[in-house]
């Protein structure tokens, strides 16, 4: 396939990654909402508990929704169901707009949720199927590449605007999804799966952008068939040997990705730049952090596929954890009142912008890509489902423990604590984590489900694999 042809994947990865960008908003709008509801003369007088219900409760929610879209993305397809997760966005950003009290905040966030669960447990799905084998991973990064896109937007819009203005701006991005994206394609293996060939060859061709896709159908419906012999039930997650290894790799990944931190300082950065009293204004501050996440994950997209996941998640993991050891001690220094603080006020506006640089290039957007390739058909929907549950919860607990660490303890005791577990990420990603970049869906599961050691390389054709044991 010539390159020239790649660019209807990416319109419609683009397209289905406009949720992403919804789920994007949901996230970074506490960050400038946050000081304002906290402020004497707030609209909605807020204690700093309430706070951080606002922070944590639209990702304590989102746990609520993954079993569904699973099962609904397994009756009706990746598509519809994404285009389902646009409700409750539009939902809660209404909701905000005519928020007079806390309670009404809590139910926006509690309603956005629910979206944020079925994007992120659809998404990914949704991608991966679509997807050519060499491209794969970039398209799987795009979930959080938008996602920063969101989160920024905020960053630049939120401290401005009122909060009616702000969410005036964001329920447009889940309106824009549902026009473009309900002009995409269905995943072809949707319609495989479902016994409907002649759609899925369909499909293939407006993703593919050419006639002849008979011999990659073929594999695609080789592949399912395979898969599709047993029916899944969710205790096989737990009972065959290969998707219990595929759990554990990604529970592992997504433990590293939120203990490091990240989701809260994205949460309360504009808070945390404000204690660490910098050069730059904690707005400015928050801008730069989003634009640096922006920018690192579009060259995370590009790099995947060519350094491959390992390596990314790797120098990611080791970024962080340095970062927070400087941060933690920063902050040590200032709770001790020691003099050095006057003269390193500018490690936060330094170190920072570094942490967010080696999160997004590796922790932040690979595991999309994992999760997208890394479990067979019959399996995929329960085993995303599980995960995204499993990473809603620990994020949960991070972003609602954060605040009562720094507030009990200080900020140091939180940001050392992010460092030493990013550590032990590091240790498990060596242990553990197999490369499986530009491998087919094929060579990736054998590689998991047999107890041989197998290796794939290139044959002249990209969809070729020749199979090597070891």
């Amino acid at each position: 396939m010539t390159n020239n042809r790649k660019w209807r994947e990416y319109v419609a990865a683009l397209s289905a990654t406009l949720i992403a960008a919804a789920a994007g908003t949901t996230v970074g709008w506490t960050s400038p909402t946050l000081p304002i509801l906290l402020a004497p003369d707030s609209p909605i007088q807020t204690s700093a508990d309430q706070s951080s219900w606002i922070a944590s409760l639209m990702i304590l929610c989102s746990a609520a929704s993954p079993i569904p879209a699973s099962y609904l993305a397994d009756r009706i397809g990746t598509k519809k169901t994404l285009l389902l997760a646009s409700v409750p966005y539009i939902i809660g950003w209404i909701l905000v707009m005519f928020a007079g009290n806390v309670p009404t905040i809590y139910a926006s966030r509690l309603i956005s949720g629910l979206g944020y669960g079925i994007a992120y447990t659809t998404a990914p799905m949704y991608l991966g199927e679509i997807a050519s084998d060499d491209v794969r991973g970039a398209m799987a990064t795009l979930i959080t590449v938008m996602s920063k896109a969101g989160i920024l937007s905020q960053y630049c819009i939120g401290p401005y605007v009122s909060m009616l203005g702000l969410a005036s701006f964001n329920i447009a991005i889940p309106i824009l999804f549902v026009v473009t994206f309900s002009t995409m394609p269905e995943s072809p293996y949707f319609y495989i799966k479902s016994g409907q060939r002649q759609e899925a060859e369909s499909s293939l061709k407006k993703l593919r952008g050419k006639a002849y896709v008979r011999e990659e159908l073929e594999s695609m419906n080789s592949l399912v068939t395979e898969n599709m012999k047993e029916k899944s039930r969710w205790k096989d997650l737990f009972t065959v040997r290969g998707n219990r290894k595929g759990l554990i790799i990604l529970m592992g990944i997504y433990f590293t990705q939120q203990f490091c931190g990240s989701t809260a300082i994205i949460a309360y950065a504009q808070q945390i730049f404000g204690a660490a009293e910098g050069g730059m204004g904690a707005k400015e501050s928050c801008i730069l952090f989003g634009t640096v996440q922006l920018i690192t994950s579009a060259m995370s997209s590009q790099l995947v596929d060519r350094l491959g996941r390992k390596p990314l998640l790797l120098i990611s993991s080791c970024g962080v954890g340095l970062s927070n050891v400087i941060i933690g001690a920063y902050f040590y220094m200032k709770h001790l009142q020691s003099d050095y603080v006057v003269s390193l006020k500018f490690i936060p506006n330094v170190v920072i912008p570094i942490f967010i640089f080696s999160y997004t290039i590796g922790l932040a957007t690979v595991p999309f890509a994992i999760t997208s390739e890394i479990f067979p058909t019959n399996i995929k929907s329960k085993a995303t489902c599980v995960i995204q549950i499993f990473a809603a919860l620990v994020t949960f607990a991070v972003t609602k423990l954060y605040q009562v660490v720094a507030d009990n303890l200080g900020n140091y005791v939180a940001f050392w604590g992010f460092g030493v577990l990013s550590v032990l990420g590091v240790i498990f990603i060596i242990l553990q984590l197999p490369e499986t970049k530009g491998q087919s869906f094929a060579a990736i599961q054998e590689r998991l489900y047999s107890r041989n050691k197998v290796a794939y390389v290139k044959d002249e054709d990209h969809m070729a694999r020749v199979k090597i044991t070891l």
